[in-house]
């Protein structure tokens, strides 16, 4: 990310949690003398760390209870070092929009120290432990921290243990050694993921914590349209760091048109996606009537032939609009012959044909999916940063497409296609043509 873009997302996210500490004043709190102003949320946390080098929301208080929270700043004035540590709920629709990076730049504008290493909690995707450093990384602090994701001995442990190790490997200065030890077996794996490719979700708040949410979830309704605001700025500016190469024009790209159909994703304009991916299901179309007749997969091009432009004359938004994409491309596999080919991006199909298959867990769930990513977002997921996602509306929230429920959508249910196994022989076209598509629009 530039520099020009972290500083504008940062200021759009101080001016989010002003935002987010005026509704929390219509929420039950303790009691102010009159007049008082409320402090913003980075403002809370900030203050909570000038005192103390160890903040713990309420909502992990069962899993990091007073006494391990003395431990760990004992812990921490043994090492010398300028750790500081906010164990924080970063979730989607917060003020941060569920981004360790932009809770970590608020916080460190905030404690104002030019030399400070902050260990926050896990974000809306990768859910691990998150460390930053500053005005370097002479500690190797991110490094240090993400490994504790990939050990095998700390994957079930609690959000407290897990935290402790942090703070041991940043104190060893060599977080990039452990890393790269921790996550060998990835490098040396065909999947391009490996069991551990997103590090474990921490426990966060156990069971018996669970009703402490209430509050930052409250917040998080109530600023959900200024947040959604910010998604959809990051979510600009992303797309604005050319694709151009996603989408070759050599012989065998999933598009007739791949420059138009760049252009029409990176500025996410429906008018002119919608434009082309016309184009594209014609191009099909004429593909198939070019194509010789006994092609073994002739029956399967006409399949997604057909379900593309079914979904194209009643699909609404970008999501069905990625979903024709997905078609055609599975229609030009068949016609081609290609072999286990893989699909768009499962994380955002706009960003083109994907590169390999990664282990991704979903937050708040144990089990992995095994799907199929473009190179920039696998890199993203196994360096623990939010891969750029796809996102769709559900019941007026944005969210990313696959969090809606599978019923609704056949985008959720599939991926894309990612989620379909190579021996599905119904494929993403089937479920279109049986009427997965159509049941989810009702």
């Amino acid at each position: 990310m530039s520099s020009d873009v972290k500083r504008a997302l940062t200021t759009a996210c101080v001016a989010l949690t002003a935002l987010a500490a005026l509704v929390t004043t219509a929420l039950p709190a303790a009691a102010q003398a009159p007049g008082a102003p409320t402090p913003t949320p980075g403002e809370k946390v900030a203050d909570a760390l000038r005192e103390s080098p160890v903040y713990v929301d309420p909502a992990y208080a069962g899993s990091v209870p007073p006494a391990r929270q003395k431990r760990l700043v004992r812990q921490i004035e043994k090492t010398g070092l300028p750790i500081k540590v906010a164990l924080v709920p970063i979730v989607q629709g917060d003020a941060y929009d569920g981004e360790a990076d932009a809770f970590a730049e608020v916080v460190h504008d905030r404690v104002d120290r030019s030399e400070l290493i902050l260990v926050t909690g896990g974000d809306r995707w990768s859910g691990n432990l998150n460390g930053f450093e500053w005005p370097d990384d002479k500690q190797q602090a991110r490094d240090a921290v993400g490994t504790v994701g990939f050990l095998d001995e700390f994957k079930d442990a609690g959000l407290a243990a897990q935290t402790e190790k942090a703070i041991e490997l940043i104190a060893e200065g060599d977080g990039t050694k452990a890393y790269e030890d921790a996550t060998e077996h990835l490098r040396d794996g065909n999947d391009g993921g490996g069991s551990g490719s997103l590090p474990h979700r921490p426990e966060g708040a156990d069971e018996e914590s669970g009703p402490s949410w209430l509050l930052p979830a409250g917040i998080a309704v109530a600023v959900a349209l200024a947040a959604a605001g910010l998604f959809l700025f990051v979510g600009v500016r992303r797309r604005g760091r050319g694709r151009s190469n996603r989408y070759p024009s050599a012989t065998g790209s999933p598009f007739a048109h791949p420059q138009a159909v760049f252009a029409a994703a990176r500025t996410a304009d429906e008018a002119a996606l919608r434009r082309q991916t016309e184009a594209e299901v014609l191009a099909l179309g004429e593909a198939i009537q070019a194509a010789d007749t006994s092609s073994p997969g002739m029956q399967s091009a006409l399949d997604a032939y057909a379900a593309a432009g079914k979904v194209l004359d009643a699909g609404r938004g970008l999501p069905d609009l990625a979903g024709v994409l997905a078609l055609v491309t599975s229609g030009r596999d068949a016609l081609e012959g290609t072999a286990s080919p893989l699909p768009l991006c499962f994380f955002n199909p706009l960003h083109g044909r994907a590169q390999l298959r990664i282990h991704w867990r979903p937050l708040g769930r144990r089990d992995q999916l095994h799907v199929a990513a473009c190179e920039e977002c696998a890199t993203a997921v196994r360096t623990r940063r939010a891969p750029e996602v796809l996102t769709d509306d559900l019941d007026g929230r944005t969210v990313p497409y696959f969090e809606v429920p599978a019923d609704r959508s056949v985008w959720a249910a599939t991926g894309y296609g990612s989620l379909l196994a190579d021996t599905d022989e119904e494929g993403l076209a089937g479920r279109v043509g049986r009427g997965d598509f159509s049941r989810g629009r009702g």
